[in-house]
């Protein structure tokens, strides 16, 4: 007798209903608040009000060259009649803005808004070009974010600290660089100096020239900024972090660690830095250990939720070194 299999039946397809184009315009409304947040923009709704009014008739002019470009020659009806854009001209400024901050990607404004990542591209071409034009400097943000979800969960919280800003301000602690935090920043103004020129003679030499007029200038190039790259070399020289470490800390990875270090390391030399060993007795590792953690906590907190038991002596050390970023201690029993 042949055995007898079991059999699979069909699988039914799963349906998605396609949203429809209210919806879609209600979401992207909703998401254009969020991306208005001074915290996002650096700037109050006024200034934005007052920056978009300024633009306003250049973004006139340019629309207009484009779609007579688009359209091979003057226009054959009325003016007002055809389609119209997802993005009104304010909308447009405000996403470059965001953007030109360094707040997201454009794949994250494309997720965020649900329009196609080419038209945000588009978006941001043109009206950066007029943002050159008119001389108006976007500075870039300490904020960061990798993902729409994580922005919006930033904008509905009251924190105006992100996360890795409170990991750099721990990290930037008298009793873990060896300076004061005055000494720490002049350091890092100047090597920033150096580190800038270097980037822009490389980048002149990859290009073969001069940038081209209304070019993104190198946005979204460097994973960590360069005062971060300072003070990882600077934790690094001193023995109180490893590579490994550090890389968990910035979230890059250890060969993006490496290169920091490698390329830091002769500007800080060349400034004068000379490095040495970090002292630090067992309490001030407990106190350290509990800022670092409480820096790496995404939502607000005290550090007295944090402290160890001041009990708990298991180390009688003179240096410590970081070997995971959450700073777990391992006991041993004394002797």
């Amino acid at each position: 007798m042949r055995p007898t299999y079991p059999t699979i039946g069909p699988v039914t397809p799963k349906v998605t209903t396609p949203r429809r184009a209210e919806d879609r315009a209600t979401a992207r409304a909703e998401a254009l608040a969020l991306l208005a947040d001074p915290r996002l923009t650096g700037m109050t709704s006024t200034e934005l009000d007052r920056l978009t009014t300024a633009l306003a008739p250049a973004q006139a002019a340019q629309a207009s060259q484009r779609k007579y470009e688009q359209r091979g020659g003057p226009r054959r009806r009325a003016p007002g009649a055809g389609s119209t854009g997802l993005l009104s001209d304010a909308d447009r400024v405000l996403v470059t803005i965001v953007y030109q901050r360094q707040t997201c990607s454009q794949n994250v404004l494309s997720d965020l808004l649900g329009i196609n990542p080419n038209t945000i591209g588009q978006v941001i071409a043109e009206i950066r070009q007029l943002l050159t034009d008119h001389g108006h400097a976007i500075l870039p943000s300490t904020l960061h974010f990798a993902s729409a979800a994580a922005l919006g969960t930033f904008v509905g919280s009251d924190d105006d600290v992100p996360t890795r800003s409170r990991l750099t301000q721990a990290l930037s602690e008298s009793v873990l660089t060896g300076m004061s935090s005055e000494e720490l920043a002049a350091m890092t103004r100047r090597a920033e100096a150096v580190q800038a020129a270097r980037r822009q003679r490389h980048r002149h030499r990859r290009r073969g020239g001069e940038r081209l007029p209304g070019a993104r200038g190198g946005v979204f190039t460097q994973k960590i900024t360069d005062a971060e790259r300072v003070l990882a070399t600077v934790l690094h020289q001193r023995n109180l972090c490893s590579q490994e470490t550090l890389a968990e800390l910035f979230e890059v990875s250890r060969r993006t660690i490496s290169d920091v270090v490698r390329e830091v390391g002769p500007i800080l030399r060349q400034d004068g830095y000379q490095p040495t060993p970090a002292p630090v007795n067992a309490t001030q590792a407990r106190r350290l250990a509990g800022r670092l953690r409480f820096a790496c906590l995404p939502t607000p907190a005290t550090l007295e939720d944090f402290a160890m038991r001041s009990g708990d002596r298991h180390q009688s050390t003179t240096t410590v070194l970081f070997r995971s970023a959450t700073v777990r201690r391992r006991p041993r029993s004394l002797p």
